[in-house]
């Protein structure tokens, strides 16, 4: 069996590297790891044309919208909050774009921090612009317990309590249209949410690739397989 090809979506910021300073489309090279790690390949997606969106995605096995800047609060019909931070109005439209042409597809879609919040969005959903304690201070992530929602499909792939390394100040409020919440903090802050039915969409609040447990991506591997 081929390996399935994953799409991951890219920062898009200003960089320095060697004698060089550009705007780049930035990957933590985490994320292609754990990809990898779970037997898929990786392919950068940076931002592009929205109307595009569906094409890339029909080439694709899988995909994950990677974590990053806030989502700007105009998007789920909010007023900024001061401590939200600045837009980033090209990825917005442009992984918007994406889910729901992944939605459309049927096409195996994972969504890590922003891009569980981004979900959520897309789904009509909104967002608390501010928690406190789920960072471990400015530029380092903390760790928190995750319980599982027994039922749910995030459950079927990790049934314990865990552990994870998590780094956000934002967090699902209402849940978006035919999503359901499959894992929460000891706080009560939604960790994870789904989409309910055959339609293989999950989202995690925490970062699974600054981890060891493969599991939450070998399950998007195996739905895109």
């Amino acid at each position: 069996m081929s390996q399935p090809l994953i799409g991951v979506t890219t920062y898009l910021d200003p960089a320095k590297w060697g004698v060089w300073e550009h705007p780049a489309a930035l990957l933590p090279a985490a994320y292609p790891r754990l990809v990898q790690a779970a037997g898929g390949i990786a392919a950068m997606l940076p931002p592009d044309t929205p109307s595009v969106a569906a094409e890339v995605v029909a080439r694709l096995d899988g995909l994950v919208i990677a974590g990053g800047a806030d989502v700007e609060p105009v998007r789920y019909g909010a007023e900024s909050d001061p401590r939200t931070g600045p837009p980033a109005r090209e990825r917005d439209a442009w992984e918007l774009a994406l889910i729901d042409a992944a939605l459309t597809a049927g096409t195996p879609l994972l969504g890590i921090c922003r891009g569980m919040q981004l979900l959520n969005v897309a789904l009509g959903g909104t967002l608390l612009q501010h928690v406190d304690g789920h960072t471990g201070g400015v530029g380092v992530f903390g760790a928190h317990t995750v319980k599982p929602v027994p039922g749910t499909r995030y459950a079927s792939l990790i049934e314990e309590a865990t552990t994870v390394p998590t780094y956000h100040h934002q967090a699902v409020d209402r849940l978006g249209k035919g999503l359901t919440a499959s894992a929460y903090a000891e706080d009560g802050t939604v960790e994870a949410i789904e989409l309910t039915g055959a339609r293989w969409a999950l989202g995690v609040q925490w970062h699974p690739e600054m981890g060891d447990d493969t599991r939450v991506m070998r399950g998007l591997v195996a739905a895109a397989s």
